[in-house]
């Protein structure tokens, strides 16, 4: 399936038809592998995450956009934006995509980009093949490798905008009228089909087969990884037998192919060797990993979290207590925090944090970011490559 095939079929592979919604996984027998030794932090290391970002930004030149200027100025995307207006009051979720977009305290739409900029710039121009020598270069990376770490945001965008879509199968009276969803469907399908026709264009304009055979796979990735999202029913957790190492794969497509491969795409596109593509793809796909864990960890370890703040039953923490605990336990556990047809989600919460999930899936995450520190090894010391490494320290840092 060519570009152009895969984009007229996201809206139906995304939700058009069915919904993304909270996953119910049973345990397996499967037990989580060992994680080794923590490399740490260093003691010069930043220890804040938007400290972090900042001083990456400085590295690569100017602030990662968050998307092509010529993308947020132009009249389709103005016009969205007018119906978008349409939906406040509604409890649209294309409403907190759009709120996301403006206001991120975590900086993680912009990361994408920015790393495939900071991978750029610690590779560098490949020393053997001098034939992109004369290409326009910025602060040490590529105009084509800006152009690509756009693509990626825009792609990773247009994602969450059909991830938004709600099935209305499943609508409650409490979600408002049918007709607010139908609307607020229809234009995150519509939002979200311009987004990714940007990115289409702008890997066109690259004119490299390969990069567009890297990122059109990761789109697939995340199609199929979405489409399993999609088609898991709330019930899944006592027909299904899904353990920690299906999480890890599915995970990969819906959140670390697009990032690897990007990575990758940005050494093919400096002439770099297979050896390096390889080991920029090990760090995209391991740092999006425990970016992802971290985020599934944060619910757990607030000190201040609301009782009716609601998490994802999909998420690292939750299915590794499932695996430590077992199938028959963990159905009567969700059975105990049931009231009135409801899952009480502070009652499961508390049960969960009682148990070895949330230590393991911190585990997990800095499993994952060892790994990342090991394919940065390959790379030349720079400073380029010590913003790599911080990020890495950021999203793995709990206290």
């Amino acid at each position: 399936m060519n570009l152009r095939q895969l984009l007229l079929h996201l809206p139906r592979y995304l939700g058009a038809s069915s919904s993304p919604r909270r996953l119910w996984w049973s345990p397996s027998l499967d037990t989580i592998s060992s994680v080794g030794s923590w490399r740490g932090q260093s003691s010069k290391s930043p220890a804040h995450w938007n400290q972090v970002v900042s001083e990456a930004e400085k590295i690569v030149g100017y602030p990662t956009s968050f998307m092509s200027l010529r993308c947020l100025l132009s009249d389709e995307l103005s016009n969205i934006a007018m119906q978008v207006r349409k939906l406040v009051g509604t409890q649209h979720p294309l409403l907190t995509t759009a709120r996301g977009l403006v206001h991120d305290s975590w900086n993680s739409l912009q990361l994408r980009g920015l790393v495939v900029l900071l991978i750029s710039k610690a590779a560098g121009p490949s020393s053997v093949n001098t034939s992109c020598q004369n290409y326009d270069m910025v602060s040490g990376i590529y105009s084509c490798q800006r152009s690509l770490a756009e693509i990626t945001e825009l792609i990773h965008t247009a994602l969450l905008v059909h991830r938004g879509i709600v099935n209305l199968n499943e609508l409650q009276s409490s979600d408002g009228p049918l007709k607010d969803m139908q609307f607020g469907n229809k234009i995150a399908i519509l939002s979200g089909d311009f987004l990714l026709a940007n990115a289409c264009n702008g890997l066109a304009l690259l004119q490299n087969t390969k990069v567009v055979e890297l990122l059109a796979s990761a789109l697939m990735d995340l199609v199929q990884g979405v489409y399993h999202e999609n088609s898991t029913s709330k019930e899944s957790y006592i027909t299904d037998d899904i353990g920690i190492s299906t999480w890890k794969e599915q995970t990969f497509l819906s959140h670390g192919a697009l990032l690897a491969k990007s990575c990758q795409a940005a050494m093919e596109l400096a002439k770099h060797d297979a050896e390096v593509q390889g080991m920029a793809f090990q760090y995209g796909k391991h740092m999006a990993m425990s970016h992802k864990i971290n985020s599934d960890v944060q619910p757990f370890i607030k000190e201040k979290t609301s009782d009716s703040m609601t998490f994802n039953l999909n998420s690292a923490p939750v299915v590794l207590h499932q695996e430590f605990l077992g199938r028959d336990l963990w159905i009567k556990q969700i059975g105990e925090a049931q009231e009135k047809g409801r899952l009480d989600y502070a009652k499961l919460r508390e049960r969960i944090k009682a148990g070895k999930g949330v230590t393991s899936a911190i585990d997990l995450c800095r499993y994952h970011g060892n790994k990342a520190l090991e394919a940065l090894e390959s790379f030349p010391p720079s400073e380029a490559r010590s913003a790599l490494e911080n990020i890495v320290f950021a999203v793995t840092r709990f206290s």
